[in-house]
């Protein structure tokens, strides 16, 4: 069986400055890992064979089941069930990244980067043209701590609740909270974005272009 830990980068603790209006505020981040890619299919193939969480809609569509391709189509609640999944076959404790996490680790080091490798995009990191769907991980550029697809090819969905940002569907009573979500698409017409945008969506929601990346905390 393949082993089902996917490769960290290790970020170092430190203060994450978060744009706010008024200035700044500083955020200190604990040391952690953090997956070098998202989550593949072949790394996710072992947790849906075990029956812990089930094959997203896009699983055999020829255009999203490559090995190296981006898993998407994972709601917010099976992302957390393949971490704790990773958890179980681990002595680690294997969760999604919060927000402060996960810009820290696609800053590299530097405060309120323009672009996760520094003032600018390298060449050819991002495909050009009409897409069927995500490209393959880990063929770019690593940033500064050695992160891949950094901000690029799928949303991936972070830890915290978005309480501000829930909204009530027509014909319903209930609103509908929503989770984190950070990172660029292959969808979209611009292809990445800074670390430090921000989105969200419904954690059950499912689309073509939503996967995740892991962290594992740093034991000491």
């Amino acid at each position: 069986m393949t082993h089902p830990f996917p490769a960290t980068v290790v970020i170092p603790a430190g203060t994450l400055a978060v744009s706010e209006i008024g200035g700044l505020r500083r955020v200190d981040v604990s040391a952690f890992s953090i997956g070098r890619t998202p989550v593949t299919n072949a790394q996710y193939a072992p947790c849906v064979e075990s029956g812990r969480v089930p094959a997203p809609p896009w699983w055999s569509d020829p255009d999203f089941s490559g090995s190296d391709q981006p898993v998407v189509g994972v709601t917010w609640g099976e992302a957390a069930g393949f971490c704790e999944w990773l958890t179980s076959q681990d002595e680690g404790l294997w969760r999604l990244p919060s927000e402060a996490e996960w810009e820290r680790a696609m800053s590299g080091g530097d405060e309120l980067p323009p672009t996760p490798w520094g003032p600018a995009v390298p060449a050819g990191e991002i495909p050009e043209g009409p897409l069927r769907g995500p490209w393959r991980t880990g063929q770019g550029c690593r940033n500064a701590w050695g992160v891949l697809d950094p901000g690029t090819v799928v949303h991936e969905w972070c830890l915290d609740w978005r309480e501000k940002e829930s909204f009530t569907p027509a014909g319903s009573s209930e609103p509908l909270r929503r989770r984190a979500s950070r990172g660029g698409s292959w969808r979209h017409r611009v292809r990445w974005s800074p670390p430090s945008a921000r989105s969200s969506l419904p954690p059950d929601f499912r689309y073509s272009d939503f996967g995740f990346r892991v962290l594992r905390e740093d034991p000491g």
